[in-house]
């Protein structure tokens, strides 16, 4: 599955919950989706924790 089916499988999710539930039923799910694939990220490796956590602190890293 490539990026422009995932994302528009996203949209759909999106626009059938705003349209049945609600603008903040919409805010919730957008949310959710986002921290799902920021934890996918992570899973996998595609984004290491440790550099993530320093950039949030304010710490540089010259690597």
């Amino acid at each position: 599955m490539n990026a422009t089916v995932v994302g528009m499988g996203a949209g759909a999710l999106l626009a059938i919950v705003a349209v049945t539930l609600g603008f903040w039923a919409f805010v919730v799910v957008a949310v959710f989706m986002v921290v799902g694939g920021l934890v996918a990220r992570i899973v996998t490796g595609d984004i290491d924790l440790r550099r993530l956590l320093d950039v949030l602190r304010g710490r540089r890293s010259s690597s």
